[in-house]
């Protein structure tokens, strides 16, 4: 089980991140997207869902947003009322700035009652006011930890920039998270540094390196390229290039994904640090959500070849 894996350092995990339909979507449309969700989802040997809290960083940037920010309802909601033929494992993320203790609170409860895992988000840009830090939300959570594991974000850019992502990941597992999610990969050099960085300063301070899950998606047009630049995602000057110039963005782009994984794989597993790899799809076109697929399905079966990770991995007990 998910719980497990991460408890016991396990590495090989494999998740797949969604976003919820967007807000004022009408039932009968929910229920149509979450069944074609389900579809999608259920064949595939995953430890875990990620239903995403979609929030609006505009006041991040002054660069105009490639596509128009449209508010999505509650992944909780989403997740508990609309997914619940999935029988797997669900993290619900959470920007808990956003909300009051007691808020919090309440939506702990219902999380811990449904049987998902949180993983709490800062704010979506400096100036916003906070109603409850991240050391307090971990400290609400704390009520449930022995039967659940909180989760944060890692960010290998900010490593780039502030050489500090190590220290803040230290300091977010001494409040109890146990595993870390990446933004999304496409500079190898950034997350291998990251990754380098945080093991020997476990080390130096004698304390176990967490799981990092590296997330990776594809890109598959000039638009996505573009928002993944908003967003603060880091592509190489010679990736950008052969994106731009490939006679199929998309499946090059998957094919950059997966020569990632396998790299990082390869170093990760050099530091013994648990590592493991979330794919998602930034946009909504088919064809980059059915890519997203293929590099969930090709990545499992690296893992296995690695010996790394099981068959049947989340539903095993």
């Amino acid at each position: 089980m998910f719980i497990n894996k991460i408890r016991s350092g396990q590495s090989g995990i494999l998740t797949y991140g969604i976003t919820p339909p967007k807000t004022g979507t009408v039932s009968q449309r929910i229920a149509e997207i979450a069944q074609k969700t389900i579809t999608r989802i259920m064949p595939l040997d995953i430890d875990a869902l990620i239903v995403y809290d979609v929030q609006d960083e505009s006041a991040r940037t002054a660069a105009e947003r490639p596509f128009p920010f449209l508010t999505a309802m509650d992944p909780l909601e989403f997740a508990s009322n609309y997914l619940q033929d999935l029988e797997i494992p669900m993290i619900i993320y959470r920007p808990a700035g956003k909300f009051s203790k007691e808020e919090l609170s309440r939506w702990l409860d219902s999380l811990h009652k449904h049987q998902f895992y949180p993983v709490f988000v800062g704010v979506p840009a400096n100036g916003f006011a906070v109603k409850t830090t991240l050391p307090e939300a971990y400290q609400l959570w704390s009520k449930n930890k022995h039967a659940s594991v909180v989760g944060a974000v890692t960010i290998p850019e900010r490593h780039a920039a502030q050489k500090d992502e190590d220290l803040r990941v230290l300091e977010k597992a001494r409040h109890g998270v146990s595993y870390f999610i990446s933004q999304c990969v496409f500079n190898i050099t950034y997350a291998k540094q990251m990754a380098a960085d945080l093991a020997r300063t476990c080390r130096q301070n004698d304390v176990p390196i967490p799981t990092i899950i590296f997330t990776l998606t594809a890109c598959g047009s000039v638009k996505t390229l573009r928002f993944m630049d908003w967003l603060g995602i880091h592509l190489p000057a010679d990736i950008k290039e052969e994106l731009t110039k490939a006679d199929n963005m998309l499946d090059r782009s998957v094919g950059i994904c997966l020569e990632i994984a396998a790299e990082l794989i390869a170093f990760c597993s050099d530091l013994h640090m648990p590592f493991g790899f979330n794919i998602e799809s930034i946009a909504i076109r088919k064809d980059e959500i059915e890519a997203s697929i293929y590099i969930v399905n090709r990545i499992g079966e690296m893992l296995e070849e690695q010996g790394v990770r099981k068959k049947g991995a989340w539903s095993a007990a």
